[in-house]
């Protein structure tokens, strides 16, 4: 089952350019180093400085490990370091965490038949 999280933040309006490039940058690292899938998401109604991050990882444990593994890479820190103190308004970060519902078995098919 995996699990998706998802980042919304707002981008300082005056950091706007190098916030994009940064979060780019975030994005295509965490892509080619990790094994989670990660898209950035822009705004098309609502707050129009409010961005997302969507990370799909394969569950839980997975994402508990990909996330040790960035948080010690020096060049991940330095990545995401500046664009937590550079380019976002502080506290406007809001983080959910959802898991995919698996399908139904086929036992579970044929209980529901013999209702």
């Amino acid at each position: 089952m995996s699990v998706i999280v998802i980042q919304t933040f707002e981008l300082k309006q005056d950091k706007f350019e190098d916030g994009i490039k940064n979060l780019r940058l975030i994005q295509n690292f965490r892509n080619e180093q990790y094994d989670h899938r990660v898209e950035l998401l822009s705004p098309i109604s609502g707050e129009d400085h409010t961005y997302a991050l969507v990370s799909t990882y394969e569950g839980l444990a997975e994402m508990e490990l990909q996330n040790k593994k960035m948080f010690e890479d020096e060049e991940f820190k330095e990545l995401i370091g500046e664009f937590f103190l550079e380019n976002i308004v502080q506290g406007s970060i809001y983080s959910q965490l959802y898991r995919t519902i698996t399908g139904l078995s086929k036992d579970s098919e044929k209980d529901k038949s013999k209702k």
